[in-house]
């Protein structure tokens, strides 16, 4: 992860969370967060369990996961729940 990025706890594990959520695609967490695909994976394999780090990179490479726009139903125009108000912190839900 580049050096100039320093988050929060808080920040930490949301980006954790939508990382580990199969319909947040990259795309938003770079809106949000700043982050590249590939400073996400480094987080994340700084962050988690080896077992857990293998089991979320073999999730988002199996097709089950929606993590890549490209790959994502033309259908879904949105990256965020219809829920997503009631997190608190989030950029995306308080967006007008």
């Amino acid at each position: 992860m580049s050096q100039d990025k320093a988050f929060t706890e808080i920040e930490l594990d949301r980006i954790i969370e939508m990382a580990w959520e199969d319909r947040t695609p990259f795309e938003a967490i770079r809106y949000q967060f700043g982050l590249y695909e590939k400073e996400v994976i480094q987080l994340m394999r700084g962050n988690l369990k080896r077992s857990s780090f293998n089991r979320w990179r073999k999730r988002v490479h199996s097709g089950v996961s929606q993590k890549h726009l490209k790959k994502r139903n033309p259908n879904i125009t949105r990256f965020k729940c219809s829920r997503q108000k009631a997190i608190s912190g989030n950029k995306i839900s308080k967006r007008s």
